[in-house]
C-alpha cells in the first residue's frame, strides 16, 4: 500500500510581502484603484500594511493603542478618518486627493427665455 505524504497549506498573507514604503504605497494604490468606493477593502489593506510595519511600533507612532488599531483595522472594523490619517502618516504615506480619471459631464443649464415687455 502506498501512503501519500501530507500536504500543508499555509494561509497567504499580504503583510508578508510588504517590505518597503514603496511596496505599501503600491499595494494601497492598487486596492483603491480596484474598488475606489469600498471602505472595507481600504480598511483591510491598511490592516495588512499595519501588520507588515508592526502594530506595536505603529501604536507608538500614532498614539493609539495596539488593541484599538487591531480593532479599527480588522475585517469588521470601521476606523474614523482621523485614525486613517494618523496611520497613513505614521507609515510614511499621505492622503492625496486627485481628480477622477474622467470627470462626469456637466449638464448645461436650460437656456433662458427673453422676458416679454409688459403691455
Amino acid at each position: 500500500m502506498v501512503t501519500k505524504a501530507k500536504e500543508t497549506i499555509s494561509r497567504w498573507d499580504a503583510a508578508d510581502y510588504l517590505k518597503s514604503e514603496a511596496d505599501m504605497a503600491a499595494y494601497l494604490e492598487a486596492c483603491l484603484n480596484e474598488a475606489p468606493d469600498d471602505g472595507a477593502l481600504l480598511t483591510a489593506a491598511l490592516g495588512d500594511i499595519a501588520r507588515a510595519h508592526g502594530m506595536m511600533q505603529l501604536a507608538r507612532d500614532t498614539g493609539l493603542t495596539r488593541e484599538g488599531l487591531y480593532k479599527a483595522l480588522s475585517k469588521g472594523g470601521n476606523p474614523s478618518l482621523g485614525t486613517v490619517l494618523k496611520v497613513l502618516h505614521a507609515l510614511g504615506l499621505k492622503f492625496t486627493p486627485q481628480p477622477a480619471a474622467e470627470p462626469a459631464p456637466q449638464a448645461s443649464p436650460p437656456a433662458r427665455q427673453p422676458r416679454r415687455a409688459a403691455a
